[in-house]
């Protein structure tokens, strides 16, 4: 089924209506990675916006097409953080905007994650309601390679859902955790073969949608003043993760992103 007017603006997410009213939001085109330029990046900060006031959805699915999930941030989208200012600012709010829609969204949220997740598909594939990965998804976090502070989402969530030892060990060191290990620690929700991933999603989703929707909504909003209580903590790891797209590590990872190479940050530290 198609969507109605309310997501036709939508370049890089792809809108299917099912019944009993799940949404599915696919990001990404098969046989490609969904990488974060500009659009994307925007549109799942937007998303849930239009989730949350849409009066024919009472759950959605967020999966990937393709090779994987996510592939994080684009080079153009990064080069731009670091070079301009304006670009910063506008990034920095989007990726605010993207977790506190995500826990402030009426409606649950349901995740698929395959292949590669990383990057803003993380970001709300991780803060979904329930997040089901395929044992061989490979998640992971991959700021502090890149020569900035892990933000975004790692510092409401990641405490919360596995503990800090285990954060700190997966964020600090930028390490692979696959979907298998990820439910272990408690990650995730669920883990799942790959060829049982959307329809393990689509039968938690149906069941989401034929419950109690104000007792369902309600709870969700309950539970997630944890991570509200957590706001302040991420909004300081977002600054300073912002802050990095300033300095000289950030360019020293980037280019060794693009050189295919192990990255030669600088030994000194201004903190």
């Amino acid at each position: 089924m198609n969507t109605n007017d309310r997501y036709a603006r939508y370049e890089r997410l792809a809108m299917k209506r099912h019944p009993d009213g799940i949404l599915e939001i696919v990001m990404g085109a098969p046989g490609k990675l969904s990488t974060a330029d500009h659009v994307l990046h925007r549109e799942l900060a937007e998303v849930w916006l239009d989730v949350d006031k849409d009066p024919d959805t009472r759950v959605a699915i967020l999966r990937g097409e393709g090779k994987g999930f996510s592939a994080g941030g684009d080079m153009q989208l990064i080069e731009g953080m670091i070079d301009h200012f304006d670009t910063r600012a506008r990034v920095w709010r989007e990726a605010r905007d993207l977790v506190y829609n995500v826990i402030n969204c009426s409606k649950p949220v349901v995740s698929a994650m395959h292949g590669p997740a990383v990057g803003a598909g993380l970001v709300a594939g991780l803060l979904a309601d329930i997040s089901i990965a395929a044992k061989t998804a490979r998640i992971i976090d991959g700021h502090t390679r890149l020569g900035v502070a892990a933000g975004d989402h790692a510092a409401i969530v990641w405490p919360l859902l596995c503990g800090m030892a285990k954060a700190k060990y997966y964020l600090l060191l930028c390490e692979t955790v696959s979907g298998e290990e990820a439910e272990r620690i408690g990650l995730v929700s669920l883990a799942v073969d790959e060829a049982e991933l959307v329809p393990k999603a689509f039968e938690v989703a149906r069941k989401l949608a034929l419950g109690a929707q104000s007792a369902i909504r309600w709870t969700k909003y309950s539970l997630n003043n944890w991570l509200r209580l957590a706001g302040p903590s991420f909004d300081a790891s977002l600054a300073l993760e912002f802050m990095g797209f300033t300095g000289p590590e950030v360019k020293e990872g980037m280019a060794s992103l693009k050189e295919k190479r192990a990255p030669n940050f600088p030994p000194d530290c201004a903190f």
